[in-house]
């Protein structure tokens, strides 16, 4: 089978002597107190440090004894396989390398999506943010199982037995679903080293490094809890609209391209303006930024948070609430009609205010007006016809049903009252007119000079807020599904966003490369993953596993990525376990 031992067979004459040297030492030897002797391949490895060595074992006077033959640490992976399937093989290696040796043909597991997303990883910097050894190893093998298959810890087990991930990345000791759970504590307390990683190996790869300012996006969102033992879970302002359960807050600081840099777990009850004094200490301090604008969404950056952005010499790039325009045309600064579809700019004292008017939004505001008034309406009609059925029936009580349905709609301009027994609705011409003045009106403010930064510039930065708005789509309700979360303890807690984190870069590194193809970026992991290996030789635990060349849209996926599979892969068979000690969950 020449096709099979293709991945070693030039080293052909090298396998060939050391047999020849090892049936020397099995039939041979002179000391006729050795009765067996075995050599093996013996790999340790601790840290980014690995140790191959070439070692026999031997029983001398009835005792078992070790010896070294030969260190082979700076071989390569091919060459140490290749010279342990031949030492598994002693006794028809002669025969496999003559290709007489028959081998079936067997369904290996699915390559085409995990050795993608491990080379991307590996391209983009993550695999060498993390580091090197086990944790790391088992950090990337969370990584791409959040981006392949999302799940809990156990899932990301069991996707070994699928996958070839094991392979891709190169992992040579099992592990259960406890180790994945240990494995999260160990991402949060390395957090900052592996994002101040990414970050200056990003920053390095910039073709505009040399641009004047460094933008960072920042927003918040919160996250549910079907629990209430998570350590960092409490009640505060759900943006999930789920009522009654405990959450947890997520800041995402993100580049101007929106790509993350950095993401931070808050208490459940934290407000939104409380978490930003920390991304200006992580800019200053970590990521050793100098000329830094914050973008962040109106009533993120407000005075507090402007006097911590001027003692860092930092800038800013924010919008104003309802109230904070209104003050401004109160005091003079602003008037309404320089709201327009275009851009329109007004500066005092060193304060730059863009002003714009989008009538789409005035039209969308206008709508759900409307939409309100006939849900209200059609409560109205419901209880006058309640109450002409039903004499008894009291029109105190159908006015308080609507009014709280009024209140609870938010439609101040809209009142009810009775006309005998019949309800009518009433609408405030007046306050109708003063609440639609400023409809699809916004204000975005900066006290970047306009010789740093265009008004038309300023405007595009911040609505580059929507590129962290969709991270947040994505990793919570999308593909990467942050939510349910299954850990308790703060820590893995942190290192469960953290994953998905870096899970979602992954997801944007691939949803460029595939941009130009007509699927989305789950349709194209999916079709990869059809890509699987097929097993041609098994050899006491070692398989050589050929990869089938890609075809079709595999292979216009492979080639937007500009990345080549491996021909052949070689299966190294893990002890990866679901099984846990402990039911406990961390």
């Amino acid at each position: 089978m020449v096709g099979l031992v293709g991945s070693f067979f030039w080293a052909k004459s090298v396998v060939t002597n050391f047999l020849s040297f090892l049936l020397f030492c099995l039939y041979n030897a002179v000391d006729v107190s050795i009765i067996v002797v075995i050599m093996y391949i013996d790999i340790a490895k601790s840290g980014k440090y690995k140790r191959v060595l070439l070692r026999e074992s031997y029983r001398e006077n009835g005792k078992v004894k070790k010896r070294t033959v030969a260190n082979i640490s700076h071989c390569q992976d091919e060459v140490v396989m290749a010279l342990q399937i031949a030492l598994r093989n002693v006794d028809k290696m002669e025969a496999v390398l003559n290709g007489q040796v028959e081998a079936g043909l067997c369904h290996g597991k699915s390559v085409g999506a995990v050795f993608t997303a491990v080379e991307i990883a590996r391209r983009i910097g993550i695999a060498e943010s993390l580091g090197r050894g086990r944790q790391a190893d088992l950090a990337f093998w969370q990584i791409v199982a959040r981006l392949i298959e999302q799940g809990s810890r156990l899932s990301a087990v069991r996707l070994g037995e699928v996958h070839a991930l094991a392979e891709a990345i190169g992992l040579e000791k099992g592990f259960c679903e406890d180790d994945l759970y240990k494995n999260l504590a160990w991402l949060a307390d390395n957090q900052e080293k592996i994002e101040d990683r990414l970050f200056k190996n990003s920053k390095n790869s910039r073709k505009d490094h040399a641009e004047q300012i460094d933008l960072f996006l920042y927003d918040v969102t919160s996250s549910y809890l079907e629990g209430t033992h998570n350590e960092l879970g409490a009640y505060g302002y759900n943006r999930d609209g789920k009522k009654g359960k405990m959450q947890i807050v997520i800041g995402l600081l993100c580049d101007k391209k929106g790509e993350p840099v950095s993401v931070q777990v808050f208490s459940g009850n934290t407000s939104d303006v409380t978490t930003f004094g920390d991304q200006i200490k992580k800019v200053a301090t970590r990521f050793g930024c100098q000329r830094v604008t914050f973008v962040g969404d109106r009533g993120m950056i407000k005075s507090a948070q402007k006097a911590d952005l001027a003692g860092a010499d930092f800038n800013y790039i924010t919008a104003l609430t309802r109230k904070q325009i209104e003050s401004l045309e109160k005091n003079g600064v602003i008037q309404l009609g320089l709201f327009d579809e275009n851009l329109c700019e007004v500066e005092k004292d060193s304060q730059r205010y863009i002003l714009r008017r989008n009538p789409c939004r005035a039209e969308d505001i206008a709508e759900t007006r409307s939409s309100k008034k006939e849900s209200i309406a059609k409560l109205v009609r419901k209880k006058n016809e309640y109450l002409s059925e039903h004499p008894g029936a009291k029109v105190e009580i159908a006015l308080r049903d609507i009014n709280q349905k009024i209140e609870k709609l938010n439609c101040s301009w809209l009142r009810v009252e009775s006309q005998g027994r019949e309800i009518v609705i009433l609408t405030d011409a007046d306050m109708l007119m003063e609440l639609s003045r400023l409809d699809g009106c916004y204000v975005i403010t900066t006290n970047l000079p306009a010789a740093v930064i265009s008004a038309e510039d300023a405007h595009a930065c911040y609505k580059d807020l929507s590129k962290v708005e969709r991270a947040f789509r994505e990793s919570k309700t999308g593909h990467l599904e942050l939510r349910p979360i299954y850990v308790r303890t703060e820590k893995s807690t942190r290192g469960h966003v953290f994953v998905v984190m870096l899970a979602y870069l992954l997801r944007r590194e691939l949803e460029r490369a595939w941009d130009k193809i007509d699927v989305t970026m789950e349709e194209g992991l999916n079709c990869l993953a059809t890509l699987s290996s097929v097993e041609m030789c098994q050899a006491n635990g070692v398989a050589i596993e050929r990869v089938p060349a890609p075809q079709g849209l595999c292979g216009k996926l492979l080639d937007a990525l500009k990345l080549s599979l491996p021909d052949k892969i070689f299966r190294r068979k893990l002890k990866v376990s679901t099984k846990t000690k402990t039911r406990k969950r961390t």
